[in-house]
This record gives C-alpha cells, sequence and structure tokens, in this order.
C-alpha cells in the first residue's frame, strides 16, 4: 500500500484531459488494490436517485458514496467515489463499486467511467469489463510515480 506521506501519484486521462488524483483517490485506488474483498462488516446501498448517488448507509449514517449521471435510459456515467475518512481501509469502497457495478448490470445498463478508483476496480476485476460502453468508456489510467 503507498504511504500517505509519499509522493507516489496516479495519473489519469479522459476524453478531454489528463489529470493526477488528490491524496484522497489514491489512498481509495490502493484499497482497492490491496484488498478486493468485502469490508469486516455490513452496510447497506442506497441508491438515491434524485441526488444520482448510491450510498452506503451503516447504523443510519451515510459513510461511503459513489456518484453517477444517467447519460441515457441504458447508460450510466459513472462520476466520484468517496468515502468519510474515519471509514477508509475497511473494504468500503471496493464493495460499494463491486454492488453497483451488480445492480447495473441487472439493470442491463452499460458505464462510462469517469472515476478513476471505479477504473481501478474494473482493471482488478476483469469480470465486470463487459458492463463497459465500448463508444463512451470514460478515463483511462496507468499506474505511474511521479516526482
Amino acid at each position: 500500500m503507498t504511504d500517505p506521506t509519499e509522493t507516489t501519484r496516479y495519473a489519469f486521462k479522459s476524453p478531454d484531459e489528463e489529470g493526477t488524483l488528490s491524496q484522497d483517490q489514491v489512498v481509495l485506488i490502493d484499497k482497492v488494490i490491496d484488498d478486493p474483498h468485502a469490508p469486516g462488516f455490513d452496510f447497506q446501498v442506497v441508491n438515491d436517485e434524485k441526488l444520482a448517488i448510491y450510498n452506503a448507509i451503516v447504523a443510519g449514517r451515510e459513510v461511503a458514496g459513489l456518484t453517477y449521471n444517467v447519460a441515457r435510459d441504458d447508460r450510466i456515467v459513472l462520476l466520484a467515489t468517496s468515502v468519510i475518512p474515519e471509514f477508509r481501509k475497511r473494504g468500503i469502497a471496493t464493495a460499494l463499486i463491486r454492488r453497483v457495478l451488480n445492480d447495473l448490470r441487472v439493470q442491463g445498463k452499460t458505464v462510462t467511467i469517469m472515476c478513476p478508483i471505479v477504473r481501478t476496480f474494473i482493471e482488478r476485476n476483469p469480470e465486470y469489463a463487459g458492463l463497459i460502453d465500448p463508444e463512451h468508456p470514460g478515463v483511462t489510467q496507468s499506474r505511474t510515480h511521479l516526482p
């Protein structure tokens, strides 16, 4: 796992831009890479369609979320994954992404990925690669170490 004080960065490229990730995104990507298993506790996933976010709920508290936009009836754009700091390193991001992708698969939808954390998850779990919309795949990502 990457030491948070280390200057390691991840590069990503969207159709319109290139950039580096925030330290929070790096922490979540490292967790997805290091531990693809479910968290040690249970949480509920609620799709708030009005706000366009899948929320992870623990004991009535929103602890993580995956925001999205509806591009068409059959395609969702996954925008960003976030986890409240005190709930990080518990596998919530990984499990949330897995549950969201499973839900979208059941609905017969494809995804455009703008979230590098979701992209990393799918690279580590190729059984979800078929969900990526071939015409609108979204960001591509490569792990690079920048000074």
